[in-house]
């Protein structure tokens, strides 16, 4: 089960390759004054419902709350990053992750004077539409949905936050920022105008008409500063995670490019140390070598731009926010011993092969027999088109919203006949 897919240089000044990290200057004063570039809240392009804005907090404030008290958020606990709930307590879970991203996301916001709490909005929000058991479960489904425009979890969010969060009188979703909905879509790029461009997936291609994301050009810097915060969460977490449930050591690390350095850094500094404390103090080194790698690239990137506003972000025609190209190289090089150590480890291979018949099972018996689902769904069903793509779409808006355990028990309660229906 591998992780999103890194965000690559497009163009800019390349840094050469480093042994100690960049060093990032500050003047004091500079911090905690938003960059011209910056988002500002009070400029706000506004929510689809108007609503009156609360006294006490900001507009992205506001979106990072609704999020943090969405239904949605608090489901990502039992959701899978890499291992499945029941393989242990300690290991992460969407949930866990995303919070990593919003702290990290956070962190860099503030030293790029950018808003921090629409960077930790989009972090936060950014794996909602995530089905249970991970990618595989997510490719099951999309496999599922072929013939109905397909499945993909970044439009799922969409989704939720637009439509199937039903908690507010005045509409459905979480009315959500113009700024806020940009970042969740376009925070790996722009959706229209490359040269790779397919068709757009449902969600967003209907939102369109209601509300135009600009959908060809580049996100705030803040959504571009979430996408990598995702990337050095998962990278360095998933390092510490297979190291702590045994599919490689510590030892093992020292041959890797970057990571490598810090593992024989922190022997020289702690001979004796064990080997929990050891594996924390590597891995906080390298969310910090990464960091600081980040924040300088960035900013040399905005010394070529000089952007006077947000808007010169969007309109650079490349990303702005960036890891050196260096730094890239490297994280591919973990990527890929990650991949053969971890993502297809035949143990984690067979519970993701688990996950995805049940996955596939249920989509194929609740298509067959509509008349099975929760009574919810089923009104749902009635309230649609009637067609098989809407049947489909709201069995797939049911199984995407599982936990990892409830799609497992609801499998159980369907095909084991000694299983009770509650």
């Amino acid at each position: 089960m591998q992780g999103p897919p890194l965000r690559e240089p497009c163009g800019g000044t390349s840094v050469p390759a480093m042994t100690e990290p960049r060093r990032i200057e500050r003047r004091p004063a500079a911090i905690g004054a938003r960059a011209p570039y910056a988002s500002d809240p009070a400029r706000s392009r506004g929510r689809l419902f108007s609503e009156p804005e609360s006294p006490t907090r900001s507009v992205f404030q506001r979106d990072r709350d609704r999020i943090i008290h969405s239904g949605a958020f608090r489901k990502l606990q039992h959701k899978t990053q890499v291992f499945v709930y029941h393989e242990g307590d300690y290991f992460r879970s969407r949930l866990t992750h995303s919070i990593e991203v919003g702290q990290i996301a956070r962190s860099i916001a503030r030293v790029l004077r950018l808003d921090e709490d629409l960077a930790e909005a989009v972090a936060l929000a950014h794996d909602l539409g995530h089905t249970p058991f991970g990618h595989a479960g997510e490719d099951a489904l999309d496999a599922c949905m072929a013939p109905h425009g397909g499945f993909d979890h970044n439009d799922q969010a969409l989704r939720i936050v637009t439509r199937l969060e039903g908690r507010y009188a005045g509409f459905d979703g979480l009315n959500l920022t113009w700024e806020s909905l940009e970042g969740l879509v376009k925070h790996n790029g722009p959706l229209v105008g490359a040269p790779s461009d397919g068709v757009l997936p449902v969600t967003i291609a209907a939102f369109q008409a209601q509300m135009n994301l600009e959908l060809s050009t580049y996100a705030a810097a803040e959504a571009q500063v979430a996408a990598l915060s995702d990337d050095i969460a998962y990278i360095t977490h998933d390092l510490e995670d297979g190291i702590r449930a045994g599919f490689f050591t510590i030892a093992e690390l020292v041959e890797l490019p970057l990571v490598g350095d810090i593992v024989r850094e922190v022997e020289a500094l702690h001979p004796e140390l064990e080997q929990g404390r050891s594996i924390h103090e590597t891995i906080r080194r390298l969310v910090d070598r990464l960091v600081r790698d980040l924040v300088a690239e960035t900013e040399t990137r905005l010394a070529i731009l000089a952007p006077g506003s947000v808007e010169e972000i969007r309109r650079a025609g490349r990303p702005i926010v960036s890891l050196s190209a260096q730094m890239l190289l490297d994280i591919k090089l973990l990527r890929r011993f990650l991949m053969d150590r971890l993502y297809r480890d035949y143990r984690v291979n067979r519970m993701t092969s688990k996950g995805r018949r049940i996955v596939q099972d249920l989509f194929n018996h609740f298509m067959a027999e509509p008349e099975t689902l929760p009574t919810p769904w089923q009104a749902a069903i009635r309230k649609g088109g009637g067609t098989d793509s809407d049947r489909a779409r709201v069995i797939s808006d049911y199984i995407a919203g599982m936990t990892d355990r409830y799609a497992v028990a609801e499998h159980q309660r369907l095909f084991d006949l000694h299983e009770r229906n509650q």
